[in-house]
């Protein structure tokens, strides 16, 4: 835990009116949580409690929840208390869009407007626009970044915020957002034993203290970004790489020379542990044509179309078989929504629609949507 002193609103530089919104985009996902129920049973006076500790400079990070998901592969994630979620939004909401004008276009994820669908068209626009339309030869590389939330120095990160954020209160509440250790105070939930399949090396639980983000929080997803904005930075005005594009911490390079390419992995292979102490993962980098198809965010660009990842579609009937039924059309309508973003989806949706048919539903004509009735 940093020892900075905790922020104080005296010179007015947060209003009420701005946690309420924070409270109110905090709950939009969460609002049938039992921690988001419990936080509204007496929300006037929650939030004006918070407001106070935030104003007075007593407020300090609750306890964490951690737990372990195994999908797609297993990883922690740590859960801040609702209330400790509402202070991530209000610091996001006052200083995220003076980060967010200073990124490049093709900085995707955690960004309104610049998902996973955002990201692949922009990757398919950049394939054809060097290639000009599939007519000639062109290569990308791929990376990947090993370990990459728990590898980030947040000292580093400190000083790349505070370069920015200029006003005491915000300065000091960054810090304190930044700065707090899950481990310090968490409660584990699940079966202890899900653990052991999270690789030591992956576990925040196991990293020095000035090591890691906490996965799970808005606020580590905007800082994720604001780290890696060097690496954008540097591929656009030092590389000088027209065609690049990056997705938390996947990143591609399209160029017409292999050449080149190599290069330019040499050059980030260097920079990267140098500058920010992030490596990249050599068994996950790929350097061939494009013409063989770039995966990426889950599809996959090839002349003329995308499909989705093979992965994300065996996943996709999977669940839908698996998931009971009082869940089913909830789900199947989201992968109808996911599978339906690639151009050349109708052969998997008309996979899909054929198992959601056979657990007893409707589905449209189109393969987009699942109903109620059988």
């Amino acid at each position: 835990m940093s020892c900075a002193p905790a922020p104080s609103a005296d010179r007015n530089e947060f209003s009420f009116v701005e946690l309420v919104e924070a409270y109110l985009d905090c709950r939009r996902t969460k609002r049938n949580t039992g921690a988001a129920i419990a936080f509204e049973l007496n929300l006037e006076r929650n939030l004006r409690r918070l407001y106070d500790e935030l104003a007075s400079g007593a407020y300090a990070p609750g306890r964490s929840k951690c737990f372990v998901i195994t999908r797609p592969k297993p990883r922690e994630v740590w859960a801040a208390e609702f209330r400790d979620r509402i202070v991530h939004h209000l610091l996001y909401n006052h200083i995220g869009p003076r980060f967010e004008r200073s990124f490049i276009a093709d900085s995707c994820a955690c960004i309104e407007g610049r998902g996973t669908l955002y990201a692949a068209r922009r990757l398919e626009a950049k394939v054809r626009s060097i290639t000009q339309n599939w007519s000639r030869p062109a290569h990308y590389l791929k990376c990947d970044l090993a370990n990459f939330f728990v590898s980030i120095d947040k000292r580093i990160l400190l000083d790349l915020l505070l370069a920015e954020v200029t006003e005491p209160f915000w300065r000091t509440l960054t810090e304190i957002v930044l700065m707090h250790d899950p481990r310090v105070d968490f409660v584990y939930r699940g079966d202890p034993a899900m653990m052991k399949l999270v690789p030591q090396h992956k576990r925040l639980l196991d990293q020095p203290a000035h090591l890691g983000l906490p996965i799970g929080n808005l606020s580590s997803q905007f800082f994720a970004n604001v780290y890696l904005d060097v690496l954008d930075k540097r591929a656009k005005h030092v590389l000088g790489a027209r065609h690049y594009i990056r997705y938390v911490d996947d990143f591609v390079f399209l160029h017409e020379s292999p050449k080149r390419l190599t290069e330019i992995l040499a050059d980030v292979t260097a920079f990267l542990p140098e500058r920010l102490g992030v490596r990249i993962n050599p068994r996950k980098t790929i350097l061939q044509p494009v013409a063989r198809g770039v995966d990426f965010v889950g599809q996959v660009i090839k002349p003329w179309h995308r499909v989705t990842r093979k992965r994300t579609r065996n996943e996709a009937l999977r669940r839908v078989i698996a998931t009971p039924v009082d869940d089913l059309m909830s789900v199947a309508n989201s992968y109808f929504g996911l599978l339906g973003q690639a151009t050349a989806s109708h052969y998997d949706r008309a996979r899909l629609a054929n198992v959601v048919r056979s657990r007893g539903k409707s589905v449209d004509q189109n393969f987009t949507k699942t109903y109620r009735g059988a």
